[in-house]
């Protein structure tokens, strides 16, 4: 058995903390914040993040990156995606030995539109770097409600390795060669999930939505593959897998976000109901912008940008969606 590092106490931190304690590692989870590292320590339980939930007692929780990461054989980034380079940075100057990374993290960086995998590939060059990606929410994983999900990074012996680290009766994970791709569908589909959260805020139904989640995953496969995805992927688990759970599930931050916009709240509002991090904003405007450098058809992305960034009504941007010029579906290029 292997000790791994999780650093990040939010809840799919928490919940894969708890897979891999199931799993008999040894498991120490980073936790930064001082009154939740002592609320966790003293209870055992993480309701800010998850209800009804109590941590396996073999699991050790830490207030110090380096204690966390002291003796561990891999380290799990289980933090934002705009607080990766943050962590990275401070990994670096621990010159730790050079085990796998592996990324749980679902967006773009703000400013420099970064994959995960490229911000840490900046800091932490030596070091094997892996992604997790799938329909997984944290809330389902914690209660061992079955789902697959997919790794991919590193070689095929470290993939091969990651699979055994996570895998059991309830959490099954496929190897997967193609890392731009499953990095891509996880991001991406947050965006989609967000406009799908404002059609139902709206009021729209089931056919809206359905048209939404279709219509999305042609715009992610147009940028994943400008970026250098095989299309393929996007029809597996990290991409059209968790573009249907976070574009339908009530757990989903990101639709929950869309929902309260729809509802006619503003983007702060939406941001104090969700109460926690909506990867899908930040990752709205990072993607928006990079399909304006790579000349990408995304209308669906640039409408939820003028909702979020210029204060567009949503009501106005699904019906300009709506009366735009009429297109063949089997004539769209989906590449372009």
């Amino acid at each position: 058995m292997s000790k791994i590092a999780v650093l990040g106490g939010g809840s799919w931190g928490s919940a894969i903390a708890q897979v891999l304690g199931g799993n008999g590692h040894s498991v120490a989870l980073y936790i930064k914040d001082p009154q939740q590292y002592q609320e966790v320590r003293a209870t055992g339980k993480n309701e800010k993040y998850l209800e009804d939930f109590t941590f396996l007692s073999e699991i050790e929780f830490h207030n110090s990156l380096a204690g966390a990461v002291e003796g561990a054989e891999a380290i799990i980034l289980a933090v934002p995606t705009n607080a990766a380079r943050s962590v990275a940075t401070e990994l670096r100057e621990l010159n730790l030995p050079k085990m796998p990374v592996i990324n749980l993290a679902k967006g773009l960086e703000e400013n420099s539109h970064l994959r995960v995998s490229q911000v840490v590939a900046e800091l932490l060059p030596e070091h094997p770097y892996l992604v997790l990606s799938g329909p997984s929410h944290a809330e389902e994983v914690a209660r061992e409600i079955p789902t697959t999900v997919a790794v991919a990074g590193g070689d095929d012996e470290t993939r091969k390795w990651c699979q055994k680290l996570f895998s059991n009766d309830f959490f099954r994970v496929y190897t997967q060669r193609d890392l731009i791709g499953v990095e891509l569908g996880g991001a991406l589909k947050n965006i989609i999930a967000l406009g799908c959260g404002i059609s139902d805020g709206l009021g729209f139904g089931d056919n809206t939505k359905a048209a939404m989640m279709t219509r999305g995953m042609v715009e992610i496969q147009r940028l994943g593959v400008a970026l250098g995805a095989d299309p393929k992927t996007f029809q597996g688990l990290s991409g059209m897998g968790d573009l249907i759970v976070t574009c339908t599930s009530l757990h989903s931050r990101n639709r929950s976000f869309g929902y309260h916009l729809g509802q006619g709240k503003t983007v702060e509002e939406a941001m104090e109901a969700v109460r926690m991090v909506v990867e899908g904003y930040k990752t709205t405007r990072a993607c928006y912008e990079l399909a304006k450098e790579k000349n990408i058809e995304m209308p669906i992305t640039e409408k939820l940008y003028g909702v979020l960034y210029r204060g567009e009504d949503p009501s106005e941007a699904v019906l300009e969606l709506m009366v735009r010029p009429h297109k063949r579906e089997d004539e769209d290029d989906l590449y372009r």
